[in-house]
């Protein structure tokens, strides 16, 4: 294993307990994988991201073959493989069971509402996949085609998988999205949810690609 496999496989084990630790993913839950010159690095299957340690993460090739490591790599390695087949600027990727979000998922509904800058700052919609049972080819095939388009998906019944070019921005967005869904809940308990209009939006979209540049 060359020195930047095994930095890689730090960054993943840092990020990995952050997903855990903020309800990102419970339990057993989740996955999260980073591409790299040898493959694609991910997390095992039956793993908690909280307990994980460097032999919890194996290499597989981009058709989900274990190129190192003895553990079984994710059960939903395909759906990572068919992401990274569709978008060569997607880095890293993460698929989360966080309840508010996944709540979404399971009222099969897009997430749309413009109530956030930081939402409409990076999304427009993150559509919802229809539903197929979990780790299977029909599911990572789907997802991979919605990838063609969004750059972040729900998961019918299941959770969301969201792709960026760098582990640590994957995991923002994925935050961000959980303060959104709470702050969604939330607002709906108080009276109803407020939107802002197109040009407000707009103002947001360009204030945040300047402060980008």
């Amino acid at each position: 294993m060359d020195y930047t496999n095994k930095s890689l496989k730090e960054e993943i084990l840092y990020w990995s307990k952050r997903l855990y630790q903020k309800d990102l993913s419970p339990a057993l839950s989740g996955n999260i994988s980073i591409r790299t010159p040898d493959g694609i690095l991910i997390s095992a299957s039956g793993t908690c991201l909280n307990d994980m340690d460097e032999n919890d993460i194996v290499l597989i090739d981009l058709n989900g073959n274990l190129i190192e490591g003895n553990k079984k790599p994710s059960s939903e390695k395909i759906m990572h493989c068919e992401i990274y087949s569709k978008r060569d600027d997607i880095k890293a990727i993460i698929h989360s069971h966080c309840p508010s979000i996944t709540a979404f998922a399971v009222a099969d509904t897009a997430i749309n509402k413009a109530i956030l800058p930081d939402f409409i700052a990076n999304y427009d919609e993150i559509p919802v996949v229809p539903y197929y049972c979990p780790s299977s080819i029909e599911l990572a095939t789907s997802t991979g085609e919605y990838f063609e388009k969004y750059d972040a998906v729900l998961l019918k019944n299941h959770g969301i998988v969201l792709g960026d070019n760098s582990l640590q921005n994957a995991y923002y967005k994925l935050e961000m999205l959980k303060a959104y869904t709470e702050t969604y809940f939330g607002a709906q308990v108080i009276g109803s949810l407020k939107t802002l209009n197109k040009k407000q939006s707009l103002e947001i979209k360009q204030l945040y690609s300047k402060n980008r540049r």
